[in-house]
């Protein structure tokens, strides 16, 4: 019984091993596997300082008082591939009951620093009763961070306006047509 599963087991393995051999592409003859990869003339350098697409959406908005007013849900664009408008998400819990409002593009900027918190304004505290030598009252956050920024996306967006202006403006709906 157990030559069987030996033999069997001997079998298979010269039959995958075959599969593979037979993948593997000839270069002694010259043929080349068609990688578009290699074949391409934009070196990986060549896109140093731009954003990946797929990482904006998601992203977190603030207004100019660094107070969060809602996330990126969409980009728009038109044929040409020129960003026209940014769809922000505001209010709702998960998406639902979510108030999308497209801006244009233009009036969005993005910051790549992360946004000072407001615990990072008690750094420099001094003690009542102490030597007058300056200490933190919490944990700093935010200016102090070391943190290096991602080059591929932004830290987050800021737009001028507040939840309540956001939420006034008329709803985006995508179009069906």
């Amino acid at each position: 019984m157990l030559a069987k599963y030996a033999i069997t087991g001997l079998a298979a393995s010269a039959l995958l091993a075959s599969v593979a051999f037979a993948q593997t592409p000839n270069t002694a003859t010259g043929d080349q596997p068609s990688n578009q990869a290699t074949t391409s003339t934009t070196a990986p350098s060549s896109f140093k300082g731009t954003w990946r697409a797929s990482k904006m959406a998601g992203l977190n908005v603030y207004n100019d008082s660094n107070e969060s007013i809602g996330s990126i849900n969409d980009m728009l664009m038109d044929k040409s591939g020129s960003i026209k408008a940014v769809v922000i998400g505001v209010g709702g819990f998960l998406g639902v009951g979510e108030h999308l409002v497209a801006v244009p593009f233009e009036k969005v900027k993005f910051v790549s620093e992360p946004v000072a918190s407001a615990s990072a304004s008690n750094t420099g505290a001094k003690q009542p009763g102490g030597a007058g030598s300056p200490t933190t009252t919490g944990a700093a956050t935010g200016s102090t961070s070391t943190a290096k920024s991602n080059p591929w996306y932004p830290d987050h967006a800021v737009y001028s306006a507040t939840k309540d202006e956001l939420k006034a403006m008329p709803e985006f709906k995508y179009s069906t047509e």
